[in-house]
């Protein structure tokens, strides 16, 4: 009996150990969904926080909608006679219209000059000012620049057909409209130097023709440059994920306080609609453009008078200077008559204006273009070594600026040297070369006549045409000059070149640093 009572005994353990497992069991999924449940809570709570950002969305809504505008837009255009599109009519159909005068193509008006026709479009504003019963739009060149008429629609459902432009930007992509109103509200600037990454934003406008609407996101960038408004331009965009499509073009980006931190522009697609990447132009540079243009009916920047270039695209070339940063402005010409006469001179890196750091020549640019003519600017400047400060007095800009462009190749030419080191051929400044490349003001250096283009003259950007008249600090008067220079220099680890060149688009003789480095050189 004594095996069967230590079995039972045995079971009768194993029974009690099975029931405490079983409770345990059971207290352990209590513990659980007791867990769950207060999650369950906490995250309605949460939501509950969520939603309060949801009434942001809206009441920002109702701040900034009776602001924003739709603008239909009449551009009376021109196009091209009708000449050369007949001249590609097949001969039996051109055969068959009258050309009593011979000439092969048929008796028609319009034939030649232009064609008036209307051209009609819709975008977005928002409404910045109103002043004695006027109210000012801002809104984009792209959409009000050029109009022959248009009609503002507000976001209450009324017209009205007496909008006028005031004056239109296309370096900005700006206009100012103005139209007679009563019952006007006006939006609020805000600060776009605030902005920083990641916040939220909302943008308003006409998609597609549907007044009213808005979208949110984040901003995705700051100071972006797109190339949309080509080498004048001044761009510095705030890049967002908020979807901005064909029609919101001139309404504005706000933040959550419902402020005006942008005006929306322009999208990178490759479809025409919204793929995730939109462009807005900063308010801070918006409302300088907004005054100028209310007050003058034109933008007037402050002006330089300089050639320049990015130091990040290039260090070898600034690291030749001694300069060891990263970033800042490299002075490539000063041209004659500026305001930078006498005070800049080409070499100089400028990393700070009035104390506000300098990356960028975009940065450069579009803090000088926003401070008024005749203003004392402060600049920081890295000049042979040394860090020091330089005091001017702004012009103002002119309306014809072009900036220095890189020349084409020209061939044709008689070599007098070769450097075959860097696969270079060029020649004395002789008159016969200055005139034909229209480079009668130069007086001394090398006249660079071909360029391998595969060598490391070639990728370095020497062209033909270009004329070095300094190689490191040593000045250039003729080619024996420059192959002497090139002779003594050291190529591996790099020889700074100063070139200059014609502008084909400003007429004028531009100059600017090369660095070119042989690698392979001994």
């Amino acid at each position: 009996m004594k095996p069967f009572r230590s079995t039972l005994g045995a079971l009768a353990v194993a029974g009690a150990a099975t029931a405490t497992g079983f409770f345990g069991f059971n207290y352990y999924q209590s513990t659980q969904f007791a867990r769950a449940a207060d999650k369950v809570e906490s995250t309605r709570e949460q939501l509950a926080r969520m939603d309060d950002l949801s009434s942001v969305f809206r009441h920002v809504g109702k701040v900034v909608e009776p602001s924003v505008v739709n603008i239909s837009v009449t551009k009376t255009t021109k196009a091209g006679g009708l000449r050369d599109r007949f001249r590609n009519l097949p001969d039996q159909l051109r055969k068959q219209l009258p050309d009593e005068d011979g000439d092969g193509l048929p008796d028609l008006p319009g034939l030649d000059g232009e064609i008036p026709f209307e051209q009609h479009g819709t975008g977005s504003g928002v409404i910045m000012e109103v002043e004695n019963g006027t109210a000012y739009v801002l809104t984009n060149n792209h959409v009000a620049g050029e109009a022959s008429a248009m009609e503002i629609t507000l976001s209450d459902g009324r017209k009205f057909s007496n909008a006028k432009l005031v004056g239109a930007d296309k370096k900005t992509d700006l206009a100012v409209v103005k139209f007679e109103a009563d019952r006007i509200i006006a939006a609020k600037w805000g600060d776009s130097d605030e902005l920083q990454k990641g916040d939220w934003i909302m943008a308003f406008g006409s998609p597609f023709g549907y007044v009213g609407s808005m979208t949110h996101g984040i901003v995705s960038a700051l100071n972006r440059q797109a190339g949309i408004l080509g080498n004048q331009g001044y761009e510095s965009f705030i890049q967002v994920d908020a979807p901005i499509n064909p029609g919101n073009s001139g309404g504005p980006l706000v933040n959550t306080r419902g402020e005006v931190v942008g005006i929306n522009t322009a999208i990178a697609s490759r479809t025409g609609s919204f793929s995730g990447i939109g462009f807005a132009i900063p308010s801070n540079q918006a409302k300088f453009v907004y005054e100028s243009l209310k007050s003058k009916g034109k933008v007037v920047r402050g002006w330089l008078g300089v050639s320049i270039s990015d130091v990040s695209r290039d260090l070898p070339k600034a690291q030749s200077f001694g300069y060891q940063g990263g970033t800042g402005v490299l002075v490539e010409q000063v041209m004659p008559g500026t305001p930078a006469v006498g005070k800049l001179q080409p070499g100089d890196i400028v990393t700070a204006i009035n104390g506000k750091g300098v990356e960028t020549v975009q940065g450069l640019r579009n803090q000088i273009a926003a401070t008024v003519p005749n203003s004392d600017i402060k600049l920081h400047v890295f000049r042979e070594g040394k860090e020091q400060d330089i005091t001017l007095k702004l012009g103002e800009q002119p309306d014809t600026v072009k900036l220095a462009g890189l020349p084409g190749k020209i061939e044709g030419n008689p070599d007098v040297d070769t450097n075959s080191r860097l696969g270079l051929k060029f020649s004395d400044p002789s008159p016969t070369l200055l005139k034909q490349w229209d480079l009668a003001d130069v007086k001394e250096g090398a006249v660079v006549t071909s360029v391998d283009r595969n060598s490391v003259a070639g990728r370095s950007g020497l062209s033909a045409g270009d004329v070095i008249t300094r190689v490191g600090r040593t000045p250039i008067k003729n080619a024996a000059d420059l192959t002497e220079a090139l002779k003594n220099a050291d190529l591996k680890h790099g020889v700074r070149l100063y070139v200059t060149t014609k502008d084909p688009e400003s007429g004028q003789t531009a100059s600017r640093f090369l660095f070119i480095r042989d690698e392979n050189a001994k």
